[in-house]
């Protein structure tokens, strides 16, 4: 097998580079995953551009991918073979997803189906459609519920749908990209507006009254965070889905969320569930045809272009959603 392989590297904010380093070598309890796919997420961009979680730059090679497919190649004696192919969803912290091979733990990576009628790049969409299935885990009844949505990458486009499967009467999207939201109403979204920020409120208390039963912010800014308390209605629940842009402090309305009585939770955790029991339903779905992945892997870079597919990522134009990278 070779000795070296290709990563993707920050060497510093927003600048995003190849480089040639040693293939990892695993250790017990470890397998090295020879990487297929890999794919952009929101906060990919904001670990690389805005510096979330990073003391130093450069980062580590391969980092902050934590979105994707391979072959293991080295199953060193765990209850995986050589030749399997994997999900491969790794915490955070610790994802090398950008690079040609990684090591990763078995707690990790989910055996895909033997004979899927699904693309491989379909099928990585398991990873975030997963861990919102996590998130809405930890919501009350939604029958009849009217629900909010900030934003719709792929990740709140995810969070119609599921929203919807678990009996949400109504979903109202919020983007200012008029692609992202023809492509929500496909998810189940029943509303949809194409303002932001105050315009947006306005908009939500003029369909609902007083505001939504749950709101869902799956966008990551310090604005939207304390919006989703005004689009909630009294004892609501706000779920923060999206990740922090940074790790600077972000300013919080107490005196809204006190009064209102507002139940609010973020879902970190979802790669530390028992068997990884969302990402296999989230695959489950995917694989049975349950939900169409055609109009969310909207663009596709080789690793040898990362820094294009970056920029897709972050320009959001072309009808782009949801960037894939391919290896090899």
């Amino acid at each position: 097998m070779t000795q070296s392989m290709l990563a993707m590297q920050a060497i510093d904010k927003g600048d995003v580079r190849i480089t040639e380093v040693p293939v990892p070598t695993s250790t017990d309890g470890q397998v090295l995953v020879k990487m297929e796919l890999a794919s952009i997420c929101g906060s990919d961009l904001h670990i690389v551009d805005y510096g979330w979680l990073v003391e130093e730059y450069p980062l580590r090679p391969g980092y902050p991918g934590h979105e994707g497919i391979g072959t293991v190649v080295e199953a060193n004696g765990t209850d995986l073979q050589n030749g399997d192919r994997v999900l491969v969803t790794p915490a955070i912290w610790d994802s090398l997803c950008f690079a040609e091979y990684q090591v990763v733990g078995t707690n990790f990576l989910t055996a895909l189906p033997e004979a899927s009628d699904q693309q491989p790049d379909h099928l990585l969409m398991a990873q975030q459609l997963g861990t919102v299935i996590f998130a809405a885990k930890r919501l009350s009844n939604l029958l009849g519920q009217t629900c909010v949505v900030m934003g719709q990458g792929s990740a709140g486009l995810f969070w119609n749908f599921v929203l919807k499967h678990l009996g949400a009467n109504r979903v109202i999207a919020i983007d200012p990209i008029a692609h992202r939201l023809e492509v929500g109403a496909g998810f189940g979204s029943d509303d949809r507006i194409g303002e932001t920020f105050d315009a947006a409120t306005r908009a939500v208390l003029d369909l609902t009254g007083e505001g939504a039963d749950v709101v869902v912010e799956a966008i990551g800014t310090k604005e939207t965070h304390g919006q989703a308390m005004d689009l909630v209605r009294p004892d609501g629940q706000v779920v923060w889905f999206g990740v922090p842009q940074s790790a600077a402090s972000i300013p919080f309305d107490f005196d809204t969320f006190f009064r209102k009585r507002i139940a609010a939770y973020s879902p970190l955790g979802a790669q530390d569930e028992l068997e990884l029991s969302s990402f296999r339903q989230a695959l489950k779905w995917i694989n049975e045809g349950s939900i169409d992945m055609t109009e969310v892997v909207t663009h596709s870079f080789p690793l040898s272009r990362i820094d294009e597919a970056f920029n897709a990522a972050r320009k959001r134009e072309d009808g782009a959603v949801k960037i894939v990278v391919t290896m090899g």
